[in-house]
């Protein structure tokens, strides 16, 4: 694991909880928007804040967004699989 992937689940889990942060970068912006999909069922709630800390991001920095499959293939993250676990399982902690 990375050590930008093993920072992953406690950033991402104050994001989801408080909403009250940024998005440092395009990596993290997007990211969060992937965070915010693969947890969508589960935790509703903290994947509309996840969403809305990516789209202030955007929203200052459109031409920085990237489809999922980009963030993929760019391998920002491993899997989907993977970070809906680390997510959950982070969520599920707090």
């Amino acid at each position: 694991m990375s050590n930008v992937e093993s920072a992953l689940p406690t950033r991402f889990v104050a994001v989801a909880r408080r909403g009250d942060t940024a998005a440092q970068d395009q990596r993290e912006a997007n990211v969060l928007r992937l965070a915010a999909i693969v947890v969508r069922s589960q935790f509703p709630r903290e994947s509309e804040s996840l969403m809305a800390v990516s789209e202030q991001y955007f929203a200052v920095h459109p031409i920085e967004r990237l489809t999922p499959g980009e963030a993929l293939r760019i391998r920002w993250v491993i899997g989907l699989p993977r970070l809906r676990d680390m997510l959950i399982r982070g969520l599920l902690v707090e």
